[in-house]
C-alpha cells in the first residue's frame, strides 16, 4: 500500500513504515514483512537542530529484528534505519557546525541527556536517557522515525561530518557497522600491530572489522560457517587466512592462537569454541546481539584468564573519530544498492545472511523517480 499526502509540505517525511505486526498473528509466525510507504509527521527545526534531506540509509540487521519485533520492544508503526547519509536543508540558529548544502550523516542515537558524567565523557551512547534514531521516544514526547525516509530533523550534536573522499553510499553504514567495531577495537586494545584477531562471522560488521583490523596492522583470521566465503574474505577484503568453524580438525588446530575475537555473530551460537581459539589473556568480545541468550562456559575463562566482554557503538566523539580514520585509509562498506520498493525483498535476503555485505537503499532516487 502506497500513501502520500495530497499536500505534502515541509513538515512531514515521506517515509517507508513498518506496521504489519501491529496484530501479531500468523504473519508473525511466518516472518513475513510489509514495508509500505506512508507520510509521517516531523518535528520543526529548532534552534540546535539541523534538518537533513536523505540521501542513502544502510540497512542494519538490527532493522530486521526491529520490524519483526525480535527483541521484543518495538513500538509500531515504525520507520527504520539508522545509517544515514545527506544533505543538510535548514539549521537552526545555534548550529555553527553545519552550513546548508553540507554532507553529513546521522547513526544510531540522535538525543541523550548531555548533562550526565557518561554523556560528559563523550559516551552518549550508554546514556541512560539515550534516544535512539528510531523506535525510541524523544525528550518532547514525540516517536522517532528513522532513515527509510526523505528527510530528518536531528539536534546538531549528533550529526557527523562524512570525509569529502568517502562515496555517499558505501559510508552509510559506517555509522552503525563501522563504529560497532571500531569503538570495541580501540577499548579494548585490539589495535596493537602484529597481533592475531579473529572475526566471527563475515557479514556487515565483520567485513568492515576485517578491514579495520588491516588498517591497525593485525594479522587478521575471519572464523566462518561457510567455506564459500573464504576467497572473497583474503583476496577481496585482505584478510590473512580462513577458518572453518564447522571443520572440527581446522579448529582444533587453531586452538589458543588468536590475541583477539570480535563476535559479529547476530544470531544464537556456541561460545566455547570460540574462547577455545584464544591465547591466554586472550578477549572476546561479543557486538552481535541474537534474540536468545548465548551459553557461556566458566572454565575455560577461568583457566585461561580470559576475558569476554561487549561494546554498544560509541558516542559522537569516537564515531567521528572512526569517521576520519575511514578517510584517512580509504575504509567503506562494501554494499548492493538497492530502492525504496526493494526493501521488502531485501529484509528477506539479509534473514538468509544473502547480502555482500550491506544493503543501501537510494532514498533519493527513489523518491524523486515516478
Amino acid at each position: 500500500m502506497f500513501c502520500k499526502s495530497p499536500s505534502l509540505s515541509s513538515t512531514y517525511s515521506y517515509s517507508y513504515l513498518s506496521d504489519t505486526f501491529m496484530e501479531p498473528t500468523n504473519l508473525l509466525l511466518l516472518g513475513i514483512l510489509n514495508l509500505h510507504f506512508v507520510s509521517v509527521l516531523c518535528r520543526e527545526n529548532g534552534p540546535d537542530d539541523v534538518t537533513i534531506k536523505i540521501l542513502y540509509c544502510g540497512v542494519c540487521h538490527s532493522d530486521l529484528h526491529s520490524a519483526k519485533n525480535e527483541w521484543g520492544f518495538t513500538r509500531y508503526p515504525l520507520v527504520p534505519g539508522h545509517e544515514i547519509v545527506g544533505l543538510v536543508i535548514k539549521t537552526g540558529t545555534n548550529v555553527q557546525k553545519f552550513k546548508v548544502g553540507e554532507r553529513v550523516g546521522v547513526g544510531v542515537i540522535v538525543g541523550s541527556c548531555k548533562s550526565c558524567e557518561i554523556c560528559q565523557q563523550d559516551l552518549e551512547n550508554y546514556c541512560r536517557k539515550v534516544v535512539f534514531t528510531y523506535n525510541s521516544i524523544s525528550h518532547d514526547g514525540t516517536m522517532t522515525y528513522g532513515g527509510y525516509s526523505d528527510n530528518i530533523v536531528v539536534d546538531q550534536r549528533y550529526v557527523l561530518s562524512i570525509p569529502e573522499n568517502l562515496p555517499s553510499d558505501a559510508a552509510a553504514p559506517l555509522l552503525c557497522a563501522g563504529i560497532t567495531v571500531y569503538s570495541p577495537m580501540k577499548y579494548y586494545g585490539m589495535t596493537e600491530p602484529n597481533k592475531h584477531l579473529g572475526v566471527a562471522g563475515l557479514g556487515g560488521l565483520g567485513h568492515v572489522a576485517v578491514k579495520f583490523g588491516k588498517a591497525f596492522g593485525l594479522k587478521v583470521t575471519v572464523i566462518s560457517t561457510s567455506q564459500k566465503k573464504e576467497a572473497e574474505a583474503i583476496n577481496k577484503l585482505g584478510a590473512d587466512s580462513f577458518l572453518v568453524s564447522s571443520d572440527p580438525e581446522k579448529m582444533k588446530a587453531a586452538v589458543g592462537t588468536m590475541d583477539f575475537i570480535i563476535d559479529t555473530i547476530a544470531t544464537v551460537h556456541p561460545l566455547a569454541s570460540l574462547i577455545s581459539l584464544l591465547k591466554m589473556n586472550g578477549k572476546l568480545i561479543t557486538v552481535g546481539l541474537p534474540d536468545k541468550p548465548l551459553e557461556l562456559p566458566i572454565f575455560p575463562l577461568v583457566l585461561g584468564r580470559k576475558l569476554v566482554g561487549g561494546s554498544d557503538i560509541g558516542g559522537m566523539k569516537e564515531t567521528q573519530e572512526m569517521l576520519d580514520f575511514c578517510g584517512k585509509h580509504n575504509i567503506t562498506a562494501d554494499i548492493e544498492l538497492i530502492r525504496m520498493n526493494d526493501i521488502n525483498a531485501a529484509m528477506e535476503r539479509l534473514a538468509r545472511s544473502d547480502v555482500r555485505y550491506r544493503f543501501v537503499i537510494d532514498v533519493a532516487n527513489s523518491l524523486s523517480s515516478p
